[in-house]
């Protein structure tokens, strides 16, 4: 048992020298040149995975800057799974909740690690459309509209949709940004952005227990947001419709009533 304990506290040791080199100090009796290998190891692995995961991030980032970022999560976070698929939501959750905001770092940055996370997170999803008693081609007015459950709505601050190296934003836009991210029947990740109304209709689509028809949602949304003219809301309502159909947003329509 005691043989067991001083291992464990070796193991332990080595753990902490491997997050944190600079103030856990490395386990006695094992050589600095081989315990390098090790730092550089594991730090080098989980630099690349997430550089892989947030390639928008990682571009955006100096190297140095990138580098202490993925530090101070090694340093801080305790992550709750083994998986590397599991990885990008244990960095947002750093990001979100324990990490100490820079003055130099981007105003967007949680923002942007959020849409990043989501694509990957939709590209990987499990989730599926039950399309018994759809119909993808039916009457978007008189039939249900039915929203694909590879479709997520997300309202942000800032255009993460459009940041790049050329595109930073300093300031939140003057409306929130409002995205459909959604996974076709491709697999390909796609978005669309939305506006108040477009993104208040999907939601109403989602959230139609009722089984309200596709004229119906639309006849209560332009009641809801006094819009003068009824005919041309429903008119626009249905050009969203069939976007958002064409691009697998909305895999169809079930009977009404």
């Amino acid at each position: 048992m005691a043989e067991r304990l001083k291992f464990q506290e070796k193991q332990y040791a080595f753990a902490a020298h491997i997050r944190d080199p600079q103030h856990a100090p490395a386990p006695e009796g094992i050589e600095n040149r081989r315990m390098a290998i090790y730092r550089e190891l594991f730090f080098n692995n989980l630099r690349s995975l997430l550089s892989n995961m947030f390639p928008v991030l990682d571009k955006l980032h100096s190297d140095e800057k990138w580098r202490q970022l993925v530090r101070r999560f090694m340093q801080q976070h305790q992550a709750h799974t083994p998986y590397f698929l599991q990885l990008p939501a244990e960095f947002l959750d750093f990001l979100q909740n324990e990490y100490e905001p820079q003055p130099d770092d981007f105003p967007f940055l949680v923002e942007l690690a959020h849409y990043e996370y989501i694509e990957l997170a939709l590209s990987v999803s499990d989730d599926s459309n039950d399309l018994e008693g759809i119909d993808p081609e039916g009457d978007l007015l008189a039939g249900v509209p039915v929203k694909s459950e590879l479709a997520w709505v997300f309202a942000y601050r800032y255009p993460v949709h459009r940041i790049s190296v050329k595109f930073l934003p300093d300031a939140p836009a003057e409306q929130p940004v409002y995205l459909a991210v959604y996974r076709g029947t491709d697999d390909k990740v796609g978005f669309l952005e939305l506006n108040a109304v477009t993104a208040g209709l999907l939601n109403a689509i989602e959230e139609n227990e009722a089984g309200r028809t596709g004229e119906a949602l639309l006849r209560k949304l332009a009641a809801d947001i006094n819009y003068p003219d009824i005919d041309a809301f429903i008119e626009h309502g249905v050009s969203a419709f069939r976007e958002m159909r064409s691009l697998d947003i909305l895999t169809g329509t079930r009977s009404a009533g």
